[in-house]
């Protein structure tokens, strides 16, 4: 899905602790302490929750779990190691974020980002806006095998225009994160993807086949209920985008040059560049471009009366760390730059999520009960709809309580790998709910990294997406709905030895 190729632990590394003292309702213990925690502070705080309060919750959930887990003599140490190795397995998630950020702003000063929403007013209107959000994001992540890196992009650039175009943020949103983790699950270059035939034990190319068979119904319903509401949107907004034509064109020189930026980015991920390389190249592409096509933007973020090579180097550099401002009288083109204009300063807050996340995640895993939650799951599976509705039910508790999308694949696909087997099921079974339950709906919950990511770099809360991400929440459905109807459930095709030679034949 993202960055995993820079991380230094590797997703199929990931080890659950069991812990044989501990009962079920000892690990639950902290699960409804953080949900009853979170619930009452997101009361008290509403949007502003994210600012630093949930944060706290979070190590407070920790500190209930390293309650449970002293009492059943397990030692602190132990705890912070875990955590230690948590933290750590996100190194990769947290320098992306910051690249992220450092990129926005280059490409804000640039005129990349306006010169996206400019181009896009004229080609897109209310009405389509939404449909096309989708299938541009699921072209892009397929491409790149990457939804992050389709929302730190052409994510950025949507999200500017259909503010202009005065369509709903979490709509904008909900749309591309749809088609964005569409891409993301079908594409071969896809980290989950790769993950969850890995941990099923079965072949890439036939999990992609396999999965397509809920996977397309699911964006296809997806597709028609954005085409709907696109229908729903105030067409007059259309009428006001030439004030927003002429005023981005007054603040920035606009020219089809720009899109060589983004397109030289993209065809790095397509050439399976690392994602931190392709954003530094991106970033530092758009200071150079900042320079030659918008010195007086760059003069003017600098506070300087000319440009020299002093006043390049602070105005690019202000873009690329802290939150910029462009000179515009248009409230709206305001609001738009100023959420683009982030720089690394303003991925702090998320990865001071993303960290909070991992300690809570860390110390559940390290007292045993990431594991006694998921064997109690198991042990509910009395049937083959049970098996398939445990694995779900697995796959988004550990998206809540680990933080991490990868343990929702690699803890489900080692603890379920053998129960399928034992039923006579195919590993596609398993690795395509997997993806319909752990890979999408991790960018549902707005302290796992996905979904701090997603929330940080698209500028939009989660709960206010949340129920346009039809794609993603819609996926877990479609697949206890197959698996309900017994609708393709691929069988183990039992093995044929040749007596004479001992190799199999089927």
């Amino acid at each position: 899905m993202n960055s995993q190729d820079i991380t230094p632990k590797q997703p199929q590394d990931e080890h659950i602790i069991e812990n044989r003292e501990l009962n079920i309702w000892e690990a639950l213990i902290p699960v409804f302490a953080l949900v009853g925690m979170l619930a009452y502070n997101v009361f008290v705080y509403g949007d502003d929750a994210l600012s630093g309060s949930n944060q706290f919750i979070l190590l407070l959930g920790g500190a209930v779990a390293a309650v449970v887990g002293i009492y059943n003599k397990v030692s602190f140490t132990q705890m912070i190691d875990e955590v230690a190795e948590n933290v750590k397995s996100t190194t990769g998630a947290l320098i992306i974020l910051l690249m992220v950020g450092a990129l926005a702003g280059t490409w804000l000063i640039s005129g990349v980002i306006p010169s996206m929403i400019y181009y896009g007013l004229q080609i897109l209107n209310p009405t389509i806006f939404l449909g096309a959000c989708v299938i541009i994001c699921a072209i892009i992540s397929i491409a790149t095998g990457s939804s992050w890196t389709t929302s730190a992009t052409v994510g950025i650039a949507l999200i500017g225009i259909g503010e202009a175009l005065g369509v709903s943020l979490g709509m904008t949103a909900g749309a591309i994160l749809s088609g964005a983790y569409f891409g993301d699950k079908m594409s071969p270059l896809s980290d989950t993807t790769n993950l969850a035939p890995a941990m099923a034990g079965g072949e890439l190319f036939s999990h992609i086949k396999y999965m397509s068979l809920t996977t397309v119904p699911t964006i296809s319903i997806t597709l028609i209920v954005f085409i709907l509401l696109g229908f729903t949107q105030d067409t007059s907004g259309v009428a006001d985008t030439s004030l927003l034509l002429n005023d981005i064109s007054k603040a920035f020189n606009v020219t089809p040059w720009l899109f060589l930026v983004p397109i030289i980015v993209i065809v790095l991920i397509v050439k399976k560049t690392s994602p931190l390389i392709a954003l530094l190249i991106g970033t530092l592409l758009g200071g150079i471009f900042a320079v030659i096509f918008q010195p007086q933007v760059v003069t003017q973020i600098a506070g300087a009366d000319s440009l020299t090579f002093e006043s390049a180097y602070k105005g690019i550099m202000d873009a690329i760390t802290v939150k910029t401002s462009i000179a515009t009288e248009n409230e709206t083109l305001k609001d738009l730059f100023s959420a683009s204009g982030k720089g690394m300063s303003g991925m702090l807050g998320t990865i001071w999520l993303i960290i909070c996340a991992m300690v809570f995640g860390g110390i559940m895993d390290a007292i045993g009960a990431l594991s006694r939650i998921s064997q109690a799951l198991l042990n509910l599976a009395t049937s083959t709809f049970g098996l398939f509705a445990s694995t779900v039910a697995s796959c988004l508790t550990l998206n809540v309580t680990a933080s991490d999308q990868y343990l929702a694949i690699v803890v489900p696909g080692k603890m379920f790998k053998k129960a399928y087997e034992d039923r006579g099921l195919a590993p596609e079974n398993l690795s395509r709910t997997l993806e319909d339950s752990g890979t999408v709906t991790s960018v549902l919950v707005p302290w796992n990294t996905c979904g701090a990511y997603q929330s940080g770099v698209l500028g939009v809360p989660v709960a206010d997406y949340f129920v346009f991400a039809i794609f993603n929440w819609l996926s877990p459905f479609m697949t206890l709905l197959f698996a309900a109807f017994s609708i393709k459930i691929k069988q183990l095709v039992p093995k044929i030895t040749n007596p004479y030679t001992s190799k199999s034949i089927v």
